[in-house]
């Protein structure tokens, strides 16, 4: 196991003692800064950081309780070293006063010199455990600052402003919006702004389980409650107690288990499938769907009550057309975001590619450009992306040699249908294959079939 090293801070007043537990803890490869005034002490914590804070408890001036008093009342918890007292005067009422003021531990002179090092690299570990925490904590919170959305358009900003409001509440939230278009980054985002951050986040794709196993995952079972459960399960409103729990592609739910969710949204409580006893549970429900829930509701597919206790704050995220001021800020996103995890250099893009990028209308929204991005950064030959290299449905930024000037609509027409054409030759007419082979999903090769009218 590597060894912590760190600065300490040694605060003693008798000289010999002070000079002896700092050349000890320099042969360890600690870096120590060792003084004999509590004052000075001050000063120095004042001035820059510690990893340890190493002090005796009886000295001049100050006492060691009171220099940890006032460095506790000055200083945030993050900031401060790991506080360690020395005292050869122990009592349960110092130790206990240390502790509470947040000394990590305190040493009963006199000591082993090997019994201080211990207590000195556990400090260490407990500093650098604190450090690393709060990094990725700062981390998350600047990913969520903007809700990882990139983009300055009006309706975007209309939607981060939306989320960063719900987050401070714990209302019920429907999220709605075409494929793509990142739903389930609004609601990461929303839960990780949340009083409930520190507690989970549930995701369930609600069209991706099979109905007769959607109750159970949802609400759990009990042992025997049909065949094959051999044991007690939770589900996922159990495990999501406390924090929040996302249902995604809500609209396929079917009609019983609308039932089922709307009493959760009213009473708080289940049943685990076979149970005959109701669970409390204390979670934020956020719910999404592609689908028009509105028109659902009309046509009897969705029940009228869910719908109103799901929309309490409705948040809906426009499709990658409406917002096309956006594309380039994502394209530039999208190339350094891939360009680092290939380990490729790549400098930008074509202008006129990022024309033709800007002209799609992307039915696969932003989930699709990224896609097709990622392919352009991992093909590229250079550190420029050209016209040759993204397939945006083959998308080149000027016609090909031979044919004559065309706008750059018409040149994006041409270029979408020969490339559908041609994939769908090589994938000997499977729609299924030849959308594999354009790294997009059956239902926007549909809608470019349907656009450009091919057979």
């Amino acid at each position: 196991m590597t060894k912590t090293t760190g600065s300490i801070l040694l605060v003693d007043d008798e000289a010999k003692i002070r000079n002896a537990l700092a050349q000890a803890l320099r042969e360890e490869g600690h870096e120590v800064v060792a003084v004999g005034s509590p004052r000075e002490a001050q000063r120095l914590l004042s001035r820059g950081p510690f990893d340890v804070l190493l002090v005796d408890n009886l000295m001049p001036e100050l006492t060691g309780l009171d220099l940890i008093r006032e460095l506790v009342g000055t200083t945030p918890s993050t900031d401060r070293p790991q506080i360690l007292l020395m005292t050869a005067h122990a009592t349960v009422e110092s130790a206990i006063e240390a502790m509470k003021l947040g000394a990590l531990d305190y040493l009963q002179k006199p000591f082993e010199i090997d019994e201080l090092l211990v207590v000195v690299n556990r400090a260490l570990d407990h500093q650098r455990l604190r450090t690393q925490h709060g990094y990725l904590l700062s981390e998350r919170d600047e990913e969520f600052n903007q809700y990882g959305i990139v983009g300055r358009s009006k309706r975007v900003q209309e939607v981060i402003r939306t989320a960063e409001m719900v987050a401070k509440s714990k209302s019920t939230v429907l999220i709605t919006g075409e494929t793509g278009t990142g739903k389930e980054m609004v609601a990461r985002a929303i839960h990780y702004h949340s009083v409930q951050r520190e507690m989970p986040l549930v995701k369930v794709n609600c069209a991706a389980i099979p109905e007769n196993l959607l109750e159970s995952e949802l609400f759990g079972h009990v042992r025997g409650a049909f065949t094959g459960a051999l044991t007690n399960k939770k589900g996922k409103f159990a495990l999501a107690d406390g924090g929040s729990i996302f249902l995604d592609e809500i609209g396929t739910m079917a009609g019983t288990l609308q039932s089922k969710l709307l009493r959760v949204l009213q009473e708080r409580e289940f049943e685990p499938l076979g149970s005959e006893r109701s669970q409390k549970v204390d979670v934020r429900v956020i719910a999404a769907t592609n689908r028009d829930i509105r028109q659902m509701v009309a046509d009897g597919k969705f029940q009228e009550d869910l719908y109103y206790r799901l929309n309490v704050i409705p948040i809906h995220i426009p499709p990658l057309r409406e917002r096309r001021e956006d594309i380039a800020l994502l394209v530039d996103h999208f190339v350094r975001k891939h360009a680092q995890r290939a380990g490729k250099r790549i400098d930008g893009i074509e202008p006129g590619v990022l024309d033709a990028l800007q002209a799609a209308d992307w039915p696969g929204n932003v989930r699709e450009l990224e896609n097709t991005v990622e392919r352009a950064v991992v093909l590229s030959p250079g550190a420029i992306i050209g016209p040759d290299v993204v397939r945006l449905l083959g998308v080149p930024s000027a016609p090909p040699s031979g044919l004559p000037s065309m706008t750059l609509r018409q040149n994006l027409d041409w270029a979408e249908r020969e490339t559908v054409r041609r994939a769908l030759d090589s994938a000997n007419g499977v729609k299924k294959d030849a959308a594999e082979m354009m790294g997009i999903s059956q239902r926007a090769l549909s809608y470019y079939l349907a656009k450009h009218r091919i057979e």
